[in-house]
């Protein structure tokens, strides 16, 4: 763990009085755990929440070089994601798709930033699982210009637990029982995201449960830190829990999109990409994984306002 902050320390870092700083880890989600009665504050995390909190960001002055033959995608990470670009590139000698995953925040402001041609992301308005509200409030926010929005898939998440559940957790609000110990996904993911609004309708502060700042990069490390022992619970996608055999709660089906700048979007590449989200491997290889739903897969998706004015 690097570097922790004491209430007053992290008071200065964000030029706040320390009564504020009690108000921002209830109210905004400030990383924070408790040793010995005493707040500590990780600076890295910290600094990360400053960052997914941040908006109006100029445009930038570089852009990204002609199409040649180099797909960059930038984002959230998934099981079937995965699976298609290992199969693109397999299949296309002459294109490669490459990824890096920064959480659909992430991926959100490498698209702003000309850093990548594609951002996967499934981010959703708080307290609300509506499928309109999927990244669309976070695009208007972050991007001067809406993307292109095409759907990936549709699919479950919730909280994967130890094979046969020998805590007896029900529910999100059985994490805050004593004994309870998560593994956590990284500020700026669309999980996170999910998880803290989960915990706060249930009335719960995410930093008093034991390793809620135990971060880990994908859901498939949360799987394993389930599978190994090393956490009780933690949040992520039904497809890991199904490969790993683990005890699942259920949350919701969330949409996750693929999200293209529209100067970009007719690339040779990216179209070859896209049109494979209609071919029977992914379809295939979505069963055999489970969780997911594909039936609006490679379709594009638009704010609820404009499906409300078309209709």
């Amino acid at each position: 763990m690097g570097e922790l902050l004491s209430t007053r320390e992290v008071a200065k870092f964000l030029n706040i009085n320390e009564k504020m700083v009690y108000a921002l880890i209830s109210e905004k989600g400030l990383p924070a755990t408790k040793v010995t009665g005493k707040w500590l504050f990780p600076l890295d995390l910290v600094r990360q929440w400053i960052e997914s909190g941040t908006v109006n960001y100029p445009e930038p002055a570089v852009k990204l070089p002609p199409y040649h033959g180099i797909i960059l995608i930038a984002g959230s990470n998934d099981l079937l994601l995965d699976s298609l670009i290992s199969h693109f590139n397999s299949r296309h000698k002459t294109h490669m798709v490459l990824f890096g995953m920064t959480g659909s925040m992430g991926g959100i402001r490498a698209l702003r930033q000309n850093m990548c041609h594609i951002a996967s992301s499934h981010l959703v308005a708080e307290e609300s699982y509506e499928e309109s509200e999927y990244n669309f409030p976070y695009l208007k926010q972050e991007l001067n210009r809406m993307p292109a929005v095409i759907n990936f898939c549709r699919r479950q998440q919730g909280i994967a637990l130890q094979k046969g559940n020998p805590h007896g957790i029900k529910s999100v609000k059985d994490l805050g029982r004593t004994g309870i110990t998560i593994a956590n996904r990284d500020l700026g993911t669309g999980t996170r995201h999910l998880f803290d609004n989960e915990l706060k309708k249930a009335g719960i502060n995410g930093s008093t449960i034991k390793g809620y700042n135990n971060i880990k990069a994908k859901h498939m490390d949360i799987g394993l830190a389930v599978l190994g022992g090393k956490a009780d619970a933690g949040p992520c996608i039904k497809p890991v829990a199904e490969k790993l055999n683990l005890d699942f709660i259920a949350l919701c089906w969330e949409r996750f999109d693929l999200l293209i700048s529209k100067d970009r979007f007719f690339d040779q590449g990216i179209q070859l990409f896209l049109g494979m989200l209609k071919e029977p491997f992914l379809k295939d290889t979505a069963e055999e994984l489970g969780g997911y739903d594909l039936s609006i897969s490679g379709n594009m998706v638009y704010p609820a306002e404009e499906l409300t004015s078309s209709d």
